[in-house]
């Protein structure tokens, strides 16, 4: 009989409908990962927040010329789930995969999908965030709130940045863009990434060196002479927020007379943040400055080097024995991030055993 292994797909979901907009953006604030209050005052915050913000928002999701005014990404996560199922089971024959998507903050939410893991009694269960990069905004609160529904061991997989295929995918889909659009010289890449307040960071959140290393690494994959930039997007509220900000670079590099390739290097699916954010609102401050062209890559979606990615990913994790891996096996990220998820097993690496601490006390 094949062994049975569920993989769990994380992400923060979106609403179906225009009528789940505000419960959505409620339930996001909500999140004590999000905003860093105690908890009556984030409830309040989170009312208030998603009250105001629903109306400009329901326009936005509007553009994106959906079924009842609501969000693709889970449409584009399941054609990723079932990708990854095909991959999985071409290249490992001996197992029934799986996938199950957990949505943080919409349905199908993370309690309904470990319900159904349940339901399946898996041999192995393999929890793979959608998030390439480790944040405690992301990973670790979808990862936390897992844990609260389901009791039974699993393998995690906590990011990827680095792994091979994952780069060579995001350099794929900007080369076809810039192809595209006719191979336009004097280019400006803008390498976007969702931003996240800088009391984040300075907690000790390794996103943004990991979002930058990615980065780097990309680059170097790229036409030499392209002007590169690491940027960050949707900034909200009054906090101060990791930069430089996306909108400012496209500003300048529409003032200097560049072109501007536009790419998301930390969402893997099309949705708001790209389709609208970078497809339409940068886009009118672009040409609001004059820019002579301007290219949105599209996200990752259901390329093949992504699939191959994330099955090389699971694939892996099933063949040893660690509970948690990144895409280099240990930790990735350099010491002073003590929100890297492999700080708790170094420190408790650390501490000796019960039979050690007995055989010193002897």
């Amino acid at each position: 009989m094949a062994r049975k292994v569920a993989i769990v797909l994380f992400n923060l979901g979106g609403p179906d409908t225009r009528d789940n907009i505000r419960p959505f953006l409620q339930n996001l604030f909500a999140d004590p990962a999000i905003i860093r209050a105690p908890s009556p005052i984030r409830w309040a915050l989170s009312r208030i927040i998603s009250r105001t913000r629903a109306p400009s928002v329901a326009k936005n999701y509007a553009l994106m010329n959906q079924p009842e005014g609501g969000s693709p990404l889970l449409p584009e996560t399941t054609k990723q789930a079932e990708a990854l199922v095909a991959e999985l089971s071409t290249r490992m024959p001996g197992i029934e995969a799986k996938c199950f998507i957990a949505m943080r903050y919409w349905h199908p939410f993370t309690a309904e999908a470990a319900e159904r893991v349940k339901a399946w009694a898996p041999d192995e269960v393999v929890l793979l965030p959608l998030y390439p990069q480790f944040s405690s905004t992301t990973t670790a609160s979808s990862l936390e709130e897992w844990e609260a529904h389901y009791e039974g061991p699993t393998k995690t997989v906590c990011c990827y940045p680095f792994n091979e295929d994952f780069i060579a995918a995001h350099t794929e889909k900007i080369m076809d863009a810039w192809k595209a659009d006719g191979s336009p010289g004097n280019v400006k890449l803008l390498m976007s990434a969702h931003g996240v307040p800088e009391q984040v960071i300075r907690d000790g959140d390794p996103y943004q060196w990991q979002i930058e290393e990615m980065a780097s690494r990309l680059a170097s994959k790229l036409p030499e002479e392209w002007d590169k930039q690491v940027c960050y997007q949707s900034r909200v509220g009054p906090l101060k927020w990791i930069g430089p900000a996306t909108e400012e670079e496209i500003e300048t590099a529409s003032l200097a007379g560049q072109h501007i390739v536009i790419a998301p290097i930390a969402f893997v699916s099309d949705h708001i943040e790209t389709l609208v954010e970078l497809g339409e609102e940068y886009r009118e401050i672009a040409e609001e400055n004059g820019v002579v062209g301007y290219t949105n890559v599209p996200a990752l979606g259901v390329n093949g080097l992504f699939i191959k990615s994330l099955a090389d990913e699971v694939e892996t994790t099933l063949a040893g024995d660690e509970t948690l891996r990144s895409c280099s096996g240990g930790r990735i990220c350099p010491s002073g991030f003590n929100n890297c998820p492999f700080e708790g097993l170094e420190e408790l690496a650390k501490t000796p055993h019960d039979a050690d601490l007995k055989s010193e006390a002897a």
